[in-house]
């Protein structure tokens, strides 16, 4: 039996008694039979040589045609798989089965060039891969076929020559300098022209310009290697007869370096100088630093600025490694003296043209450990130097301390003491000056005013209450400008009374207000002789006898009085 020419069958079976003799009974079924398959069919390609068009602007890894082998067979028995036996594209496309399918898929494994190579001829293979050796004398269960794929030409974008470019330029070139060159061209036989322009992308493309006819890549503005060293850009190619074909490329620019940064001091150095140090002790090792690349600048030199004058209390060292000492001359510094000095250093490096920079060291002098360890730098190390220790510089802050506090304490209780209404036991006036010492008698004019007396507007202002501050300034008086002779006493007590009674600062008591005034001079003018600003001597008393009878006592007494002095 053959399942591909046949594959079921129908069997009809009757069965009879009496051993079929005429007038027996009969009955009959059907019997359905199904062939199962067996490989027993090898695979065979519908074609010894078949054709395959595949565009040269295919993509690698993209599926370009498939192919499939007949087997006759079914399930399991007809699974194959293809492969590529020989040809000269078997480096170019490689092939695949889908086992859904039973199909072989041909893949691009590399770039295809219609100017270079128009044709490949590949030779496949299509074998099973479940055998069955009973029907192995039927022949070989596989068969070949020849693929000859042809390349189609299309218009592609320009080639450029490397797939990618670097460049160098120095820091210091003027714009315009051209750094570089790239070169495209169209690969297409028409051979059309090509032009080229900077995808400006980036803020690093605006640095660079280029040519669009030659590809000729130019600076567009001024580098600093120390801040960027690198720069990326991408470089666009296109056809002039049809730019929408456009090909890129990378392109990196170095940026060399020249010598154009000092070297400085790799940090700020905190020197410090013990007092107890000895001439040639090194207090301090420095090192530089370079914004330039070790071609220009890694080796330094340091020395001391050779336009001042010899440093008696400090010295430099170059240790030839890119390091320096810093050496004491002398020994013995001490703060009380200076406390600070000041050390200028010439660095400069190794470059092409050599540049050199002045830094100034600090160097601070403290007191040390005998093993050199820094005790303290600050002033009360001073008190320290002279013989005081920590505990009694304590003592002694704390005495200045409490003394502080008791001073503080006797001004605000002298603030706060509330002073008495009344000056005196003895004086209930506000405007009485109180004398302690004895006066000189009538002849002692110096001793007090007596214009207080005589001139009522020259009195003392208003007293008011010390322990009350009052609420409301007090209303300005103002005296009326008179004359002593046209006061009249009577006038100015009413006048006082009224500004006392309308005066919203008053104290709320009754107080005693005494004007010591004498009224009118008399015709006779008066006889106090605190008045006089003459000596006795001076004093000629003859008139008292023209006064009248009321005086003629007192001519009497003074007549005798100078009566006895002119004998």
């Amino acid at each position: 039996m053959d399942r591909e020419a046949r594959e079921h069958y129908s069997v009809v079976i009757q069965a009879k008694d009496m051993a079929g003799q005429v007038g027996g009974l009969s009955g009959s079924t059907t019997v359905n039979i199904t062939l199962t398959d067996v490989n027993d069919n090898p695979p065979r390609f519908p074609q010894s040589i078949l054709h395959l068009y595949v565009p040269e602007s295919a993509q690698v890894g993209s599926a370009v045609g498939k192919i499939k082998a007949n087997d006759a067979d079914t399930g399991s028995n007809a699974d194959m798989k293809y492969t590529i036996i020989n040809g000269d594209g078997a480096g170019v496309f490689s092939i695949s089965t889908d086992k859904e399918t039973r199909e072989g898929i041909l893949s691009l494994k590399k770039p295809l060039n219609y100017e270079k190579k128009k044709s490949y001829t590949l030779n496949i293979e299509g074998a099973n891969t479940h055998l069955d050796f009973r029907f192995s004398h039927l022949g070989p269960f596989k068969d070949v076929t020849m693929l000859k794929i042809i390349v189609g030409d299309v218009d592609e974008p320009p080639l450029f020559a490397m797939p990618s470019y670097v460049m160098e330029v120095y820091e210091n070139a003027k714009i315009g300098t051209a750094v570089g060159s790239v070169t495209a061209q169209d690969p297409d036989t028409a051979n059309s022209l090509v032009r080229y322009f900077i995808d400006h992308n980036t803020e690093e493309d605006r640095y660079f310009t280029i040519d669009a006819n030659t590809g000729t890549i130019k600076t567009a503005k001024i580098f600093d290697r120390e801040e960027t060293s690198w720069y990326n850009i991408t470089v666009a190619a296109s056809e002039i007869d049809n730019p929408g074909l456009v090909s890129h490329v990378p392109v990196g620019i170095r940026i060399l370096d020249v010598n154009d940064n000092p070297p400085e001091l790799a940090r700020e150095y905190d020197v410090v100088v013990c007092e107890n140090a000895k001439p040639g002790q090194v207090i301090q090792t420095i090192t530089a630093t370079d914004k330039d690349n070790s071609a220009n600048g890694a080796r330094f030199h340091f020395s001391l600025d050779e336009g001042l004058s010899l440093n008696p209390n400090f010295t430099l060292r170059d240790n030839e490694d890119n390091t320096a000492s810093i050496l004491t001359r002398r020994r013995r510094y001490s703060r009380t003296t200076q406390d600070i000095y000041y050390l200028p250093i010439l660095i400069s490096d190794g470059g092409v043209p050599p540049l050199s920079s002045s830094s100034t060291l600090t160097i601070r002098v403290c007191a040390c450990e005998r093993d050199g360890r820094v005790r303290t730098c600050h002033a009360e190390a001073f008190l320290s130097s002279a013989g005081l220790s920590t505990g009694a510089l304590i003592a002694i802050l704390l005495c200045v301390v409490i003394l502080l506090a008791i001073v503080v304490l006797f001004i605000t209780l002298r603030r706060s003491k509330k002073e008495p209404l009344i000056i005196s036991e003895e004086d209930v006036r506000e405007n009485v000056v109180t004398y302690d010492d004895e006066g000189g008698g009538e002849e002692d004019t110096e001793a007090f005013d007596i214009t207080a007396l005589r001139n009522p507007s020259a009195a003392e202002e208003l007293k008011y209450r010390r322990d009350v501050r009052p609420e409301v300034k007090p209303a300005t008086r103002h005296h009326p400008s008179s004359s002593l002779d046209s006061i009249n006493v009577q006038e100015f007590i009413k006048q006082r009374l009224a500004e006392a009674d309308l005066d919203p600062s008053v104290p709320p008591y009754d107080s005693l207000q005494t004007y010591a005034y004498e009224g009118h001079r008399s015709e006779a003018g008066s006889i106090s002789s605190l008045d006089s600003v003459t000596t006795q001597s001076d004093q000629d008393y003859n008139y008292l006898g023209d006064w009248g009878p009321e005086f003629k006592k007192l001519a009497e007494l003074y007549g005798e009085i100078e009566s006895e002095r002119t004998t």
